[in-house]
């Protein structure tokens, strides 16, 4: 059964609200006793959010309604929940709200735009990928000159919208840990060759407040920066674990403060050579526990060996786009087929998104995967005829290309235990489920054991 959170969240956006929520959440550790720290448990331990700029300010536009709708960022962006969402907390506001909380809004955290919401019952339905996955539906036009066009849409919720436009349901992505991005949002789209990761930010924050706030103007300049120093300055990993115990016990060094203190740069530890400083890919990106290798405590061993797998494991890489057969600005081509190890794709250091922007498609809305509840759209390409069908074109809604199809950034990985479902579409229910579809999906052959050490470590991060 899952603990109440020590974050004693409920859904109001108002500043009395939100600090309930985080005085609630006070560190009890003796060497955390100042406001730089939240905290909240989970169901493998706890996790802890650090604040490098100090005390949780209240005012910051964050946690303001800047909108017209009631919303803030806090309304999709909670720390017990790694700053994102989890069905399991939206269906607890919208059963305390009946339905009525400032989250379950039309105009886009609806199945459709505009759906009728006039009784608790239609409610229930219009939100429910929403509930059951902490899904916001993203509405993004075929770009003009797209090289393929939508045939047909297998449109579960019959939202009538034109061929023209499609509705990408996905997850809200943390908004911690921000540091270490390399683009913004799943697809990319607030990120340009020729912009900085903090630029990128502002201009979502802007564009976040105008669409899911439905702001009447842009947010001003101070208000943009403010929110971006807020979440560049939070760091959030889970701290401790209810079998390992504290993850910075023994020389270990899980838990956020170290991780604030993680060195990076664009293209660190890149396995095709695009690091500036010239180093050497290492696939042994992750070393939180390697004090803990030789240890005899079962539950810390099991994270040491799910680390070591995770670094080490060969995986024979085949189908991804933006991977196999694809030329790098230095002049590399990754084969098809590649062995490679799960640090290939998640390679920044104790962090494990990618280290520069790399979209790839790992066949998560592949037809065969597709779910009753996800759309399915036929895409063509204009220049061959040939077809695919997929639940979601991804990078291909932003840039126009047929080789983008379906293609998504890696998110990073900390602070996981706190914020299933997993992938952009929630697709995975539990850590268990995410392993076993990598396990599928590249044949690795994991045995039972191997499974449960991944997922042991994966908790832990």
């Amino acid at each position: 059964m899952r603990r109440t959170p020590l974050l004693c969240l409920f859904i109001a956006g108002t500043t009395a609200a939100v600090t309930g929520l985080l005085l609630a959440g006070r560190p009890a550790a003796a060497d955390e006793q100042d406001r730089r720290f939240l905290v909240a448990k989970n169901d493998s331990g706890q996790v802890r959010t650090f604040n490098v700029n100090g005390e949780i300010d209240l005012n910051n536009p964050f946690f303001r309604n800047l909108g017209s709708n009631g919303r803030s960022c806090f309304s999709c962006h909670r720390p017990d929940q790694g700053w994102t969402i989890t069905p399991e907390d939206v269906q607890r506001r919208f059963d305390a709200s009946r339905g009525m909380d400032p989250i379950f809004r039309t105009n886009d955290g609806s199945n459709c735009k505009g759906a009728d919401v006039s009784t608790l019952g239609k409610r229930r339905r219009a939100f429910s990928l929403l509930r059951t996955r902490g899904l916001i539906r993203i509405g993004l036009a075929v770009p003009a000159d797209a090289e393929f066009v939508i045939d047909s849409v297998d449109d579960p919720y019959e939202c009538s919208a034109p061929l023209t436009e499609i509705s990408a349901y996905r997850r809200p992505l943390p908004s911690t840990s921000l540091r270490f991005l390399t683009a913004v949002m799943w697809d990319g789209r607030e990120s340009t060759p020729t912009t900085t990761i903090l630029e990128d930010l502002t201009r979502q924050a802007n564009n976040a407040t105008l669409g899911h706030a439905e702001a009447a103007s842009d947010i001003t300049a101070q208000e943009a920066q403010d929110i971006v120093a807020f979440e560049t300055g939070i760091f959030t990993a889970q701290a401790r674990d209810d079998r390992a115990g504290s993850l910075r016990a023994g020389g270990a060094t899980g838990g956020p403060v170290a991780l604030s203190e993680q060195p990076f740069h664009i293209g660190i530890n890149d396995p095709v050579g695009l690091d500036p400083t010239g180093t050497p890919f290492d696939p042994n990106a992750f070393t939180l526990f390697s004090a803990w290798a030789d240890g005899k405590r079962d539950a810390r061993a099991a994270i040491a060996r799910g680390q070591a797998l995770f670094n080490s494991k060969q995986i024979v890489l085949t189908g991804v786009a933006g991977l196999n057969n694809q030329t790098f600005p230095n002049g590399v081509t990754v084969p098809e087929p590649f062995t490679g190890t799960c640090t290939t794709c998640h390679d920044t250091p104790n962090v494990g998104n990618h280290s520069v922007k790399a979209p790839l498609n790992i066949g998560l809305t592949d037809a065969a995967r597709r779910t009753p509840d996800m759309p399915l759209y036929t895409l063509r390409r204009i220049s061959t005829g040939e077809t695919v069908q997929t639940t979601d074109p991804g990078r291909a809604m932003i840039t126009g290309k047929w080789a983008d199809i379906s293609k998504f950034k890696g998110p990073i990985l900390r602070a996981l235990a706190a914020r299933a479902p997993y992938f952009h579409n929630g697709l995975a229910a539990t850590l268990e489920e995410a392993v076993d579809f990598y396990d599928t999906r590249f044949n690795i052959g994991l045995t039972d054991r191997e499974k449960a050490d991944l997922v042991a470590f994966l908790r832990a991060l």
